[in-house]
């Protein structure tokens, strides 16, 4: 799995522009399965509340929350 890629998806999941998976794995460029799986690591690796909405045609996150994905520098007394 490429995390450039999944850093996408979860922009696109957070302002609700994915569109249907297929769509959102040709903007990625990526396979639909692919997409699938992304999902299913955010869901059960992350527990984020990720569901696709079938009228808004996207992909969404049900409660406000976010990931960290940074690197977060631990400074040590010395």
């Amino acid at each position: 799995m490429n995390i450039v890629k999944i850093k996408q998806f979860i922009l696109l999941v957070e302002k609700e522009r994915t569109g249907s998976p297929k769509e959102v794995a040709a903007k990625l460029a990526v396979s639909n399965r692919m997409i699938h799986h992304y999902v299913h690591l955010l869901k059960t690796s992350f527990n984020a509340p990720i569901e696709y909405n079938r009228y808004k045609k996207s992909y969404h996150f049900t409660d406000e929350g976010f990931l960290l994905w940074e690197w977060c520098k631990v400074e040590k007394n010395e």
